[in-house]
């Protein structure tokens, strides 16, 4: 088997691909990885499996270099003797599936994990055409799958569904001492409410309409926010405009492992286009009461008024009132 990745940063996309190859078995699986992009975190976790990893250098999708590097990935399919290939987001769905189906007798896995309109339009044109390449479309969950069927047009018989999954580890929790040091060193105190939100700082993610709900309620609601991207400055700017800077936390990528979602009193994601966020069923599996848009996957995992809460992706005042309530109603927050 090998795995084409676009790059080891933390991601849902790339944090499933990572667990999934650690899950399978070795005596039954050879796997080989070919990535894009040299570095990142998660690279070690592949490294500690001891599998092949090898750098196609591309410098973007179109160059003539980039048509170069198409005949030495499917030279090295061949001389691996592989099997299956398994492409896992939109850049190698594009680069690595037709290459593979023209110049190899591979069978070939493509994915979708993201949202419809996440991605440029020239992107999703092109990726479009890639699944006709691909044997197989896998999405991340039955709105996911959906658009594969009704809007990217690929045939329901070649569309597979398999949800985002958790290791163990998401389920054990930290000792109370161990919780209320961490909790602590993000600003929290007795009394406060502790919100968290774990996703990528991109404009999609919407933590925009987060921080102007954390700025309507009162000084005892802190708010911590996990993850890196472009959107970082841009979002510290707009805390200190808000005059929350001092209530909320940007503690970047955490790499370890344990659940994050158990440090938090109230777990959010408002995004406006998801495929299915790991962090929704993280908090779950951390007990933890959610408060989310209902896009894409998300309806999957959360029932509104039952394991979640349901917001609009566009109207802050619906978000402050879910968190205000489950602030004044600790048996809310259990429910």
């Amino acid at each position: 088997v090998a795995y084409c990745l676009d790059s080891f940063n933390i991601g849902g996309t790339e944090i499933n691909a990572v667990r999934t190859a650690e899950s399978l078995d070795p005596e039954r699986f050879d796997l080989s990885v070919f990535h894009l992009t040299a570095s990142g975190p998660l690279r070690r976790r592949y490294e500690q499996l001891g599998v092949s990893i090898t750098h196609i250098d591309i410098p973007n999708l179109y160059s003539p270099r980039t048509f170069r590097q198409g005949f030495l990935l499917t030279r090295l399919l061949r001389k691996m003797d592989v099997d299956i290939v398994h492409s896992h987001d939109i850049y190698c769905n594009i680069f690595a599936v037709p290459w593979t189906r023209m110049l190899t007798r591979c069978s070939i896995i493509a994915s979708r994990r993201l949202g419809v309109g996440v991605s440029p339009q020239h992107l999703e044109l092109a990726n479009r055409r890639s699944y006709r390449f691909a044997h197989r479309v896998l999405g991340n969950s039955e709105a996911v799958v959906d658009e594969l069927d009704n809007i990217d047009r690929v045939p329901p018989r070649k569309t597979v569904n398999i949800p985002n999954f958790l290791e163990e580890i998401a389920f054990k929790r930290v000792s109370e001492t161990e919780r209320e040091r961490q909790r602590q060193a993000w600003g929290a105190f007795e009394g406060c409410l502790l919100v968290g939100i774990v996703a990528r700082l991109s404009p999609v993610k919407n933590h925009a309409l987060l921080l102007h709900a954390i700025a309507s309620m009162d000084a005892r609601v802190r708010l911590v926010v996990v993850g890196d991207g472009p959107s970082r400055a841009d979002l510290e700017t707009l805390a200190s405009e808000l005059g929350i800077a001092s209530r909320v936390l940007f503690v970047g990528e955490v790499t370890e492992r344990k659940n994050l979602h158990q440090y938090f009193d109230v777990s959010v994601l408002c995004s406006f286009s998801e495929g299915f966020h790991n962090s929704i069923v993280e908090a779950m599996a951390a007990a933890r009461p959610v408060v989310t848009t209902p896009v894409g996957g998300v309806i999957d995992a959360v029932s509104d008024g039952i394991n979640g809460i349901y917001v609009s992706k566009n109207y802050t005042n619906e978000l402050a009132s879910a968190l205000k309530a489950l602030q004044s109603e600790p048996e809310l927050r259990r429910k």
